[in-house]
């Protein structure tokens, strides 16, 4: 058997590590545990530090993807189970790793559950998301009409999340992946800085190097979702969503469609602004700092196919 070892990348997680680590402990007691803290300012390191884990703690904010990378520097396993704090495992993982018997294999995913033991549908297992899908997304047409054709696809409504399958996308809180397949995708790009669409950016990138991508649906852990990210200032949070989705955008998209996506997202701030006017002058400050940079976007260069954004953008 292939060495395993799981990466859970903290960030004030001190609610959600013990339980995290208690449930990698029974199900996968062989595997290799890396915590890797993107500088919590809370008692994750103490809670981790009680259960026989290599700890990593970083002196600034690396974001998702740099800490994922980071981790898998640290280990020489082969299959790489990363891990949300907040994503118990409630089985063990032996039908993910057997995915990799197949060579073509290069990421193999199970499901996330809520706690009331319903499947995450619509997060668990998307597409890819195509200009279109994003469009819908920033404008709020997912959110008014969840059912429209598009959103079904796009965040695979239309699946029987009881059955395996190839699939294109899955959720990065619950991913086993081949280290010949990180090296192969370059990595966790860190450009998405801290978060979103990393985990999006790293399946299109197996893809395009021609791997394939498992759904095990016996194999399912507990997701609360979002612990992170909710401590953060609603200003903060937005802005980091949108900025990731613009550079995923600007990777992968052509001009044109780039240039539409940047300009529903400069319409949508507009729209949300209206809605929210007189409410509170955060909401306002939200929507106009979105705005700005969707119509700086809207400007940029052009190289080859696909607009030039800025670099990863400026750590704090």
């Amino acid at each position: 058997m292939a060495r395993i070892a799981v990466l859970i990348i903290t960030y004030n997680s001190e609610d959600e590590i013990g339980s995290c680590l208690e449930a990698v402990r029974h199900y996968v007691p062989e595997a290799e545990v890396l915590v890797i803290d993107n500088h919590s300012s809370d008692q994750t390191l103490e809670i981790a530090a009680r259960f026989p884990v290599q700890i990593i703690a970083n002196d600034q904010n690396l974001g998702f993807a740099g800490a994922v990378n980071q981790g898998v520097r640290a280990t020489s396993a082969d299959l790489l189970l990363l891990l949300n704090p907040d994503a118990c495992l409630e089985t063990g993982i032996g039908a993910l790793i057997q995915c990799f018997d197949d060579p073509k294999t290069g990421a193999a995913a199970g499901l996330l559950r809520n706690g009331d033991g319903s499947p995450q549908s619509g997060f668990s297992v998307r597409r890819l998301p195509t200009p279109t899908a994003l469009i819908l997304e920033v404008l709020g047409v997912n959110r008014l009409f969840p059912t429209n054709p598009v959103n079904r696809h796009y965040r695979c409504l239309d699946l029987d999340l009881t059955q395996p399958c190839v699939v294109e996308q899955p959720a990065g809180a619950f991913l086993l992946f081949s280290r010949t397949a990180w090296t192969a995708a370059g990595g966790f790009d860190e450009c998405f800085w801290p978060v979103w669409f990393e985990d999006v950016d790293f399946c299109a990138a197996l893809i395009c190097n021609d791997f394939q991508i498992c759904f095990v649906p016996e194999c399912t852990a507990n997701h609360k979702g979002g612990h992170s990210v909710a401590a953060l200032p609603m200003k903060s949070r937005q802005k980091y969503w949108y900025v990731s989705l613009l550079k995923y955008g600007a990777k992968h998209y052509r001009t044109l469609a780039f240039r539409l996506l940047c300009s529903s997202v400069a319409v949508g701030s507009v729209l949300r602004f209206l809605l929210t006017v007189g409410q509170n002058q955060k909401g306002f400050e939200v929507q106009y700092a979105v705005f700005l940079h969707a119509v700086g976007c809207l400007f940029r260069p052009v190289k080859g196919s696909v607009p030039v954004l800025d670099g990863c953008g400026t750590r704090k």
